[in-house]
């Protein structure tokens, strides 16, 4: 029995010295050190080797605690202050020099570790409480969450231009889709960058399209009706499609914020969604960029028509194509996909962290979230119902033959990043209310009109 129990614990010690590293919980050393500068805007500038932090294990993208003066912050290792939100803690890696800082903040005053007294001829000194100085600050460093802020990190390393000629098309530059999943009905659902705000450069193109969708009823999520009518009156305002739709009241600004959790944007979105109820579509929603909030609203709108979870997910991620050129898989992807959607879904529909959304039947969780926000039952009946019509407009036959010119011929077309059905046929037809020819062409091969896939090989029907 002894050597039996022996033998066991020999094999047991063995197995264990054969582990690969990653299969035991790593130690990092707790770093300490001082300060040797407080720069213009509060910044700390600490004695603390970005070498030594990389020589004991942490990374980019980890949450670490830094310790000031006896009391812990918890902020990321990154790159760059905007490699975090504005007012975040953010450690910054600034060219081998670490530097704790709040993103457009003054961290040394916020925290108590100095007074900044500027002259009359703008000079400054930093004044430090009684018995304080520079020198008699102390840091440590020491990890909190290994990979903690990864996904958010390599979402913000993510850059575009707002140049037309590095997009694949208007739609794509204007992130401009019909959205086709569940029982929305055909070209009644769209969504898109602004049409009206040309920040971005995007707004006449964005406007076009939404004439040639025929949209008559707009969500603006971000903006006033002060801020509309102040676009409008500016020079160069290039979007009289959605002049004419504001001017008609078939525009509402809702003016919402981007936390989605906040009281006031539900209760925003709900007088939003009360207006689709309540008037004709196509409908089209929108933001500044068509990203975030255009986001969040495009998915309740997809959930509540009985769109699947990877519908749901495939559509979202289509602008981060679109923009940002990602490729499904990827790492950026992931983060984007894992940060954003997973989240804006958890949100929608009440489910813990970590739930398996595939099992969440998330038409009746959409459905509970717009009668909480203030939506009655009858209106959710006639927005599911609006939503669900067929908005197709159907193009006259030409009013003479023409038989001395040759029959067109059937093309075909290779999927890009960030095409869909819409987009393709606005570009080869004219008009993206014709995507059901090119569906109805490639049925074989096309499961889910709201889901192609890069390098597919459509067949284009003739005109």
């Amino acid at each position: 029995m002894k050597k039996t129990l022996s033998l066991l614990l020999s094999l047991v010690l063995m197995l264990s010295l054969a582990l690969p590293a990653s299969a035991a919980e790593t130690e990092y050393p707790t770093l300490e050190g001082g300060v040797t500068e407080i720069q213009k805007y509060g910044n700390i500038v600490l004695d603390i080797d970005p070498a030594d932090l990389k020589d004991g294990g942490y990374t980019y993208g980890d949450l670490l605690t830094v310790t000031v003066n006896g009391t812990g912050y918890d902020m990321p290792l990154c790159t760059n202050y905007s490699d975090v939100d504005t007012g975040a803690l953010v450690l910054r890696d600034s060219e081998g020099v670490l530097i704790a800082a709040i993103n457009m903040g003054d961290f040394a005053t916020s925290n108590g570790l100095a007074a900044k007294v500027t002259a009359e001829d703008g000079s400054y000194t930093w004044e430090f409480p009684e018995g304080q100085s520079l020198e008699s600050i102390t840091v440590s460093i020491s990890m909190k969450e290994q990979g903690g802020y990864y996904d958010q990190y390599l979402i913000h390393q993510l850059t575009r231009t707002d140049e037309r000629a590095d997009y694949a098309s208007d739609a794509v530059f204007a992130n401009f889709r019909n959205v086709a999943v569940g029982d929305l009905g055909e070209n009644a659902f769209f969504r898109s960058s602004s049409p009206v705000n040309n920040e971005l450069g995007r707004a006449s193109y964005a406007d076009d399209l939404a004439e040639a969708g025929g949209i008559q009823a707009v969500m603006n999520l971000a903006d006033s009706n002060e801020l509309i009518e102040g676009y409008i009156a500016a020079e160069g305002f290039d979007s009289p499609y959605y002049q004419s739709l504001y001017e008609a009241g078939k525009v509402k600004a809702l003016n919402l914020g981007v936390d989605f959790t906040a009281a006031d944007f539900k209760s925003g979105l709900a007088e939003g969604l009360r207006f689709f109820a309540e008037n004709e579509g196509p409908y089209l929603v929108h933001c500044t960029e068509g990203k975030d909030r255009a986001g969040f609203v495009s998915a309740l709108l997809e959930c509540l028509m009985g769109a699947t979870y990877d519908e749901v997910v495939a559509d979202y991620m289509t602008t981060y194509v679109n923009y940002y050129h990602l490729e499904e898989g990827g790492e950026q992807y992931e983060a984007v996909k894992n940060s954003n959607i997973v989240s804006i879904l958890t949100n929608i529909t009440g489910a813990a962290e970590d739930t398996d959304l595939t099992t969440v039947d998330l038409a009746a969780a959409a459905e509970d979230y717009m009668l909480d926000a203030g939506l009655t039952a009858d209106e959710v009946t006639a927005l599911k119902a609006n939503l669900a019509k067929d908005y197709t407009v159907e193009t006259e036959a030409p009013a003479e033959e023409t038989p001395e010119e040759p029959v067109p011929q059937a093309q075909t077309y290779t999927v890009e990043a960030g095409d869909c059905l819409w987009n393709i046929a606005y570009e080869v037809y004219g008009t993206g209310t014709r995507w059901t020819v090119i569906y109805e062409a490639n049925r074989d091969t096309i499961r889910d009109p709201g889901m192609i896939h890069i390098g597919q090989v459509l067949t284009i029907p003739a005109a």
